[in-house]
């Protein structure tokens, strides 16, 4: 694994309260745009927490049995908790492609990308921002959820991915806003997965992903909210 000096990985073993994360999350954003910080990639787990994106709808709050917060990334409700384990990417575009829409496609192939090492066939969905699979009915089912903020071409937020959740915990919300599909994890799936060996495995892919962000001919909307 080769990741430049001037990206930290941060690896929480015990649980980080959300507020907590994104308030850390705001300042190293700001540390970054400023040049007074590294950029970040932190992988970590939280309690259980709804999380309302800027897209968010009363009705889609179904149950609010767990703190719910105002996460201010792009998208609608998503639930967090133990077992998923979060990636947090503080990411300056502005030294690499300023294009929002390749960003979240590079996290998306990365995401995708290490489910394979654990044989877990994985795909984008055309209308809706994620990452799915089939679910142990056969039926598609989301794995993985993605929610990005850029400020001043600095990412914010980043991706979730289901190893050992309780997925219980996701019938208080609509998630993501998608009624249709189901939640899966791999352990549902019949995959035990710890997250230190799913952080190893990602981090191997951190390289490719980060070349993915080089710059290319066209630029994406950084005002653009994605779920």
């Amino acid at each position: 694994m080769e990741v430049p000096e001037q990206i930290e990985i941060r690896q929480a073993q015990d649980l980080v309260p959300y507020r907590e994360a994104l308030e850390s999350m705001t300042a190293r954003n700001l540390a970054v745009q400023e040049g007074k910080a590294r950029e970040l990639i932190w992988l970590l787990e939280h309690p259980p927490v709804y999380t309302a994106g800027t897209s968010a709808a009363a009705d889609e709050l179904l149950d609010p049995r767990f703190d719910v917060v105002e996460a201010g990334r792009g998208g609608r409700y998503t639930y967090h908790g133990p077992g998923q384990r979060v990636g947090y990417l503080v990411l300056d575009l502005g030294k690499r492609a300023r294009d929002v829409r390749g960003f979240v496609h590079a996290v998306e192939g990365w995401v995708i990308d290490t489910l394979s090492d654990f044989g877990v066939e994985a795909w984008r969905a055309a209308g809706r921002v994620g990452i799915w699979t089939r679910g142990p009915d056969g039926g598609e089912a989301k794995i993985g959820a993605i929610g990005i903020r850029i400020r001043r071409w600095v990412t914010m937020h980043g991706f979730s991915v289901n190893l050992a959740p309780d997925l219980t915990h996701f019938g208080g919300i609509v998630p993501c806003g998608i009624e249709e599909f189901g939640v899966t994890s791999l352990a549902a799936l019949g995959i035990s997965v710890a997250p230190e060996e799913w952080d190893r495995a990602l981090l191997a892919r951190c390289e490719a992903f980060l070349a993915n962000l080089e710059p290319r001919d066209t630029a994406g909307d950084a005002a653009k909210d994605l779920p």
